[in-house]
């Protein structure tokens, strides 16, 4: 066990600052596999080997930060760090998981806007767009065994698959729909959610108010700060201030991980913006797959696409890389607002039965999004063209037949079977679909659909055309 530049407090190690920023820096390189492989990596560098924290404080910790909005693993980072060396602590642990993949993730947007369209990144994409589907299908099967342990929570995942398939309901409706239903069963019948009854007394500590509000006061100036300034430098309409709006509001609606949120990112990014094509999202989360880091760092992918795409009055690059750094800083700042606000109550949290009724529901609820999600990306990973047929109420999304591209659905298939049947990790998977796509792609290009004479015209759901969404030239389109 590693006891360097450390100090023996309550039989645990306590580290020096230069010893916790050393630690973490490596843990933001390391940060690979989602945030199952990200808790793996903490728990294993910071309890078994450093000693830094126990067991006990970090399950606490885990189960407090899955109560927040946000990127569970990097909120867990930012309260060890805060845990050991207070604000300061917190900063430097929290900037240094998500800096690294911030770094690759930006590179890799600036290649992908000039270089998207060439006929070697169309088929390197699209072996990644087929693997992007089996691994949100992965992710689906994966929460909804942890998440639908009662018929009730079943339920709830059905009613959130529905209202968001058929009827278009806004994501933010449906998370709060589903807290308040959770919270009225913690109340009347616990047993429908499986809810444990809370041990022990509550702490007889004062409540920590003062120590909440001066964190929330400074940590909601620092966060809103850069977007204020961008909305007084080129106005509301400009896209940089829409970028910024929109994934502000993003980042506190982000319950249940980075596969639920990505269900509303692309439902308002590709239908509603325009501002990239549904093939495009899913070529962005492959790459945020790759790195380390939270995946939500997605957002960041499409926010450089965004303001690459309308960039006036900068050149594209200058404008993308500004959409990119808005878009992160919107969408992680409010991690360290939430622990620097709230780490102080973590013990009374544990005891709030109705908070832990409204999370579960939530995490029912998101397996219905996800699943949502996942049958949005098969339709547009495998079918070229899709059209938007109206019933009533209902607001069905469906496939162009004519259009079925028989590579996405073989690469599918083949990356389903690396996942399930061989085990394959999200790296391997991915770098063998990119091969195959390669392979496919550059030997058997695809064939253009013309569609029947007298069809309706093909969109995208919302009614955006695929055109405005995927601009044929970067700098091209409308924000």
């Amino acid at each position: 066990m590693e006891r360097r530049n450390c100090v023996s407090v309550n039989n645990f190690s306590k580290p020096s600052f230069a010893e916790l920023v050393r630690v973490s820096a490596r843990i933001g390189c390391l940060s690979f596999g989602g945030p199952v492989g990200q808790i793996a990596l903490m728990h294993r560098e910071l309890v078994e080997e450093r000693g830094w924290v126990s067991e006990a404080q970090y399950l606490h910790a885990l189960n407090f930060c899955h109560l927040l909005p946000g990127p569970e693993a990097q909120q867990l980072a930012i309260w060890i760090g805060w845990k050991l060396h207070g604000i300061k602590g917190g900063l430097a642990a929290g900037l240094l998981f998500v800096i690294p993949g911030a770094l690759v993730v930006l590179a890799l947007s600036v290649l992908y806007g000039y270089a998207a369209h060439l006929d070697l990144s169309a088929a390197l994409f699209l072996g990644i767009k087929a693997a992007v589907l089996a691994i949100v299908v992965q992710a689906l099967l994966r929460v909804g065994r942890r998440a639908l342990d009662t018929a009730f929570k079943r339920g709830i995942a059905a009613v959130a698959f529905l209202g968001l398939f058929l009827l278009n309901l806004p994501f933010p409706l449906v998370v709060a729909g589903a807290g308040a239903v959770g919270a009225l069963a913690a109340a009347v019948r616990p047993g429908l959610l499986a809810l444990k009854p809370s041990a022990g007394m509550q702490p007889s500590t004062p409540r920590p108010w003062a120590a909440s509000i001066r964190a929330i006061a400074m940590g909601g100036l620092a966060w809103a700060a850069p977007l204020v300034a961008m909305i007084g430098a080129l106005g509301p309409d400009h896209v940089l201030a829409r970028i910024g709006l929109f994934f502000a509001k993003l980042a506190v609606v982000s319950f249940g991980g980075a596969y639920a949120v990505l269900a509303y990112m692309a439902q308002r990014a590709v239908q509603d913006f325009g501002w990239l094509s549904a093939g495009e999202m899913a070529d962005g989360l492959g790459l945020a797959e790759t790195t380390p880091g939270p995946l939500i760092m997605v957002t960041q992918f499409v926010g450089y696409l965004a303001a690459f795409r309308a960039p006036e009055p900068f050149t594209p690059l200058i404008a993308g890389i500004a959409g990119a750094a808005l878009t992160t800083w919107v969408t992680f700042a409010p991690c360290f607002l939430w622990i620097f606000a709230l780490a102080p109550w973590i013990e009374r949290l544990e005891h709030a039965q109705r908070l832990k009724g409204a999370l579960a529901a939530i995490t029912a609820a998101i397996v219905g999004v996800i699943a949502n999600l996942s049958l949005w990306f098969a339709l547009h990973v495998i079918f070229a063209q899709s059209t938007v047929r109206h019933l009533g109420p209902w607001e069905l999304s469906l496939p162009d037949v004519a259009s079925f591209d028989w590579r996405a659905a073989l690469l599918a298939v083949i990356s389903a079977g690396l996942i399930f049947r061989l085990r394959w990790n999200v790296i391997r998977v991915l770098g063998a679909a990119a091969a195959g796509g390669l392979l496919l792609g550059l030997a058997a290009p695809a064939s253009p659909v013309a569609a029947p004479a007298g069809a309706p015209r093909t969109e995208l759901p919302g009614g955006v055309p695929p055109a405005a969404a995927a601009p044929d030239k970067p700098g091209a389109g409308a924000a």
